[in-house]
């Protein structure tokens, strides 16, 4: 059969119950994937901006985070309104039009001429943001069942490229045009990231009936244990989020050079990246809670370890640190399934990303306030202790769990 012809099979099968197929679900993965990548891009992209802000319209630093923060603020607090719009336009409807005002706010963006214009922009485009992590994710999560948690890793570790190639396209766009029209560039690339998902992403029922597990494995959920795994997020990221604001001072101390502290972050984040998309797939295989016990206690190991050590050795840890700090998200992303009922996945990862997005903004602030009064190694000493203090909530999670 050719090419073609399986692509139309896959679309005269795509939305019907009960008849899941691997190219429906194929498509299903790589378009979130598309998806995450786009939107974690423009996220990050403003860190490659705020210089340019800054410049042209006199703004402190105080001011670039408050633009930072209009961005993070509106994706995180519509969220759970996101879900509730799928629930009545579908999944595939309701996240091609926020992707479509994601690059119509950086169009506005780049339109606007006044600082209230941008930060008008920044909320329209957080806001359509917003759309992407409940909605993607609870498309494939609903898509793959029980074999879900091999593939949300797989888009999970799609974010990190987004976040690596956009914030360095429009750092290279900036350099041969105006900001503005740097802008309008990006912009058009969401308006077709929104047109392939209008297009081309299948409609996955809402129903159990479509998800090829076994009735006694059926999803029921559990509140408790959905409360246990979103506290485990928060502080989960509240560490990850702790150390990389401290890092730079850490190895500052040590007397890494300037040159070399690029590099020193690039090997964390690559690690980061190798986590996320190996960990996942690890915990299917060696269970979900022995995989958090380890990566988190390999945390707290490592943080302990980058405070004490000389430079080179720490340099020669922190992939591995990078691994271990981001591995645990692809962890409890897959999980989330597996205590959300399946009519309510959406809404589960709405709540979910809502938690940890929050923490991974106001985390920093708290340990910096830690930092002012013990210093930095302190502080740093700090997140692994929060991240050893997850073990006993993994544990009390374990009962919740199958297999785990």
């Amino acid at each position: 059969m050719s090419p073609s012809s399986l692509s139309s099979a896959a679309a005269r099968t795509a939305d019907t119950p009960g008849q899941p197929n691997s190219i429906s679900r194929a498509r299903v993965l790589w378009l979130s994937c598309l998806a995450h990548a786009l939107h974690d891009g423009y996220t990050d992209m403003i860190y490659a901006l705020l210089p340019v802000w800054q410049a042209d319209f006199g703004l402190g630093y105080g001011a670039l985070a408050v633009l930072r923060g209009l961005y993070a603020g509106a994706m995180a607090t519509l969220q759970l309104p996101a879900g509730r719009l799928a629930d009545k336009f579908g999944t595939r409807a309701t996240l091609a039009f926020g992707t479509l005002v994601a690059a119509a706010g950086y169009a506005f963006a780049g339109m606007t001429g006044t600082l209230v214009g941008l930060c008008v922009a920044l909320v329209v485009s957080g806001g359509g943001s917003s759309t992407q992590h409940p909605l993607a994710s609870g498309a494939v999560s609903r898509a793959y069942g029980s074999q879900a948690r091999g593939p949300l890793s797989v888009y999970n570790f799609s974010g990190d490229l987004g976040k690596s190639v956009l914030p360095a396209a429009i750092s290279l766009l900036i350099t041969i045009m105006p900001w503005r029209h740097a802008l309008w560039a990006v912009s058009i690339v969401g308006v077709l990231v929104a047109a392939v998902i209008a297009l081309f992403l299948p409609s996955v029922p809402r129903d159990a009936s479509f998800i090829d597990e076994p009735s006694s494995a059926k999803r029921n959920g559990s509140h408790s244990g959905f409360s246990l795994l979103f506290t485990i997020g928060v502080l989960d990221t509240a560490v990850r989020m702790g150390l990389l604001t401290f890092l730079p001072f850490l190895l500052t101390a040590k007397g890494i050079s300037r040159p070399m502290m690029g590099t020193a972050l690039a090997l964390v984040f690559i690690g980061g990246a190798a986590g996320k998309f190996a960990c996942g797939w690890l915990g299917a295989r060696m269970g979900v809670i022995g995989t958090v016990l380890a990566t988190e206690g390999g945390t707290a190991a490592l943080i302990f370890a980058t405070i004490f050590l000389p430079l080179t050795p720490t340099l020669i840890l922190l992939p591995l640190l990078g691994v271990m700090l981001n591995g645990t998200s692809s962890i409890l992303y897959g999980t989330v399934p597996e205590l959300t009922p399946v009519e309510r996945t959406e809404r589960a990862f709405a709540l979910f990303y809502t938690g940890v997005i929050a923490s991974g903004a106001l985390a920093p602030i708290a340990y910096g306030f830690l930092g002012d009064r013990i210093g930095a190694p302190g502080a740093t000493a700090a997140t692994a202790i929060t991240a050893l203090a997850i073990f006993p909530l993994a544990i009390a999670l374990r009962s919740r769990l199958r297999g785990a």
